[in-house]
């Protein structure tokens, strides 16, 4: 579908909505100092694993955007436990994990126009064909689970992308 919108930053105009916004990294990751994490754990655009401890996998927030067939997503981080993690690895490249149970997680990105996000309890369901899981949130009254259940307007999408810009 084409949507004519123009960006409250930079004026900018546009004729499709946004697809979403992603983090590189886990909070977590961010918090150790950047000249001591290549000793401290190893980051990759899917996975990360910090002092054997912390482990995390990145995935898809997705919500429907009401009145379209497209949705927004969210590309955030999820911590799960080092078995999860393993059975996870095991199965990245596999053609079918479908019906793989799904494995609980921990939301570890803070998305700053929520409260906040950090530990929500996350079902990550792996997807085939190189797709990332697709993380449900616990189905709660917190703004963000609320929205993956019922949909945002395309405005509150706008203003997603007006309030995430790095111009703020």
């Amino acid at each position: 579908m084409q949507y004519a919108w123009t960006c409250g930053c930079c004026g900018k105009q546009y004729s499709t909505l946004p697809e979403g916004f992603a983090y590189a990294a886990p909070d977590y990751w961010f918090a150790i100092p950047p000249a001591e994490r290549e000793s401290r754990g190893k980051c990759d655009s899917d996975r990360c694993h910090i002092e054997g401890v912390g482990f995390f996998v990145r995935g898809c927030v997705e919500i429907p955007i009401v009145g379209t067939d497209t949705t927004y997503i969210w590309g955030v981080w999820a911590s799960v436990s080092k078995q999860s993690f393993r059975r996870i690895l095991d199965l990245w490249d596999a053609p079918d994990v479908e019906s793989e149970p799904a494995k609980f997680g921990w939301l570890s990105n803070n998305i700053k126009i929520y409260p906040s996000t950090l530990n929500l309890r996350t079902n990550l369901h792996l997807r085939s064909n190189n797709k990332r899981p697709a993380i449900e949130l616990e189905p709660t009254d917190h703004p963000l689970a609320v929205e993956q259940r019922n949909g945002m307007t395309i405005e509150r999408v706008l203003e997603i992308t007006a309030a995430m810009s790095p111009h703020h």
